[in-house]
Formats: structure tokens, sequence, C-alpha cells
């Protein structure tokens, strides 16, 4: 009887129970760690769907890889590798600022932040210069349908990712004009785990421009083009 007792009960008519620790209090970042998912979906998915148009193209007769033979820009990926390690710098640094903001270590969560600003912004210019070199070795955006892609995704990539220093430079400004530091953790873990998925992202998309002939052809059969 206790059992249909209790699917009787109106706890929101009894303000005993309203008052009680059953009721957990609501999450304040509850909003805006959903938004954030919300948000990442969108991106996978749209990155998603832009490798799987890249196959498709790739097996068209004019689709030239980037990477292969001795002349082709990213058969030696060293410059691919400092960008990523330049963004990789930045996801590091991110993390560090939020372990300190947890452990309200303002110093260094502020530290760690404006270093992980700083390699963000070290990574753009990085990939700007790459487009300048590659517009140097003649590899325009309209002159193969690979070159199209190499700049499509990557300035989708550094948008995303100046979007995000845009929101982190927000947060950061309200938790300072608020002088709550102390709860720079909360908003800082949001940015933070957008920094590591951008990180995530940014590795796919460079496996995929470094692939070999042989490698996007099984991709592309896997796929069924």
């Amino acid at each position: 009887m206790n059992f249909f007792k209790t699917l009787g009960e109106k706890p929101w008519l009894d303000p005993t129970m309203a008052n009680s620790d059953a009721l957990v209090a609501v999450d304040p970042l509850l909003a805006s760690r959903t938004a954030l998912r919300f948000i990442m979906g969108i991106v996978s998915v749209l990155f998603f769907l832009f490798i799987i148009t890249y196959l498709s193209r790739s097996q068209y007769p004019d689709f030239q890889a980037l990477a292969g033979q001795p002349w082709q820009p990213f058969t030696d990926p060293g410059r691919l590798w400092l960008n990523t390690g330049i963004l990789a710098a930045s996801s590091v640094a991110m993390q560090w600022g939020l372990w300190s903001a947890r452990r309200e270590q303002i110093n260094r969560a502020v530290a760690g932040v404006s270093m992980a600003v700083f390699f963000a912004v070290l990574f753009l210019v990085a990939q700007l210069e790459l487009w300048r070199h590659l517009q140097g070795m003649g590899y325009y955006v309209n002159t193969n349908p690979a070159n199209s892609y190499f700049y499509l995704l990557t300035a989708v990539h550094g948008l995303h990712l100046l979007g995000g220093l845009l929101v982190l430079a927000n947060v950061v400004f309200r938790v300072w004009y608020d002088g709550a530091l102390t709860r720079l953790s909360g908003p800082l873990a949001l940015c933070t785990h957008y920094w590591h998925f951008l990180l995530v992202v940014w590795l796919l998309l460079f496996a995929l421009l470094t692939s070999r002939v042989e490698t996007i052809n099984m991709l592309a059969a896997l796929c069924g083009f």
C-alpha cells in the first residue's frame, strides 16, 4: 500500500516537501551545457557531410589528392604537424587553466587561458601562412577539387575556432566584470570541451587531407562511391 501512497503524493502542493533536500538544485549551467552539445552535434554533422562529399568527389577523374607523390604538398606534412602541435598546445593550456580554476588558483587559471588564446591565434596565423605557401606552389582554390576542399575545410574549422575565441573572451569578461573569478571553472569547463572537440575535428581533417589516393579510394569504396 505504501507504493500507491507514494504515487498519490503531490509534492508541489506540500511546502515541507518543496523545501526538503529531495529536490535537487537546478544546475546553473544546464542550459549552456545543452546548447554546447547541440552546437557540437551540428558541427559534427556539418564536417561529416563535408567528408562524405569529399570522398564522393574524389572518384571523379579531375580530382588529385594532395599527398602521395613527391611533388604534392602534403606528402611531407611537416607544416601540418607543426600547426597540429600548436592547436594541441592550446588545448592542453585550456585544460591546465580549467584544473587551476577548479582549485581556485586564479592566477594559474588566467595564465592557462591566456596561453590557450595565444596558441589558438597562432594556429590561425599558421593556417593562413599554410594557405599562402600552397598558393605559392600553384595550388589555388580552383585548380583542383582537392585544393577547394582543403581551403573550405580549413576555413570552416578556423571560423569555428574563431567563434570559440569570441565566446571565451565573453566568458572571461563577464566573470571578471562580476568579480566572480571563483566561479570561472563552470563556464571554462564548457569552453575546454569545445577546444578538445575542435582538436579532434582537426585531427580527422589532418588524416583526410594527408591521405594517399589508395586510402581515399578505399574509404570511398566503403561509403559506396
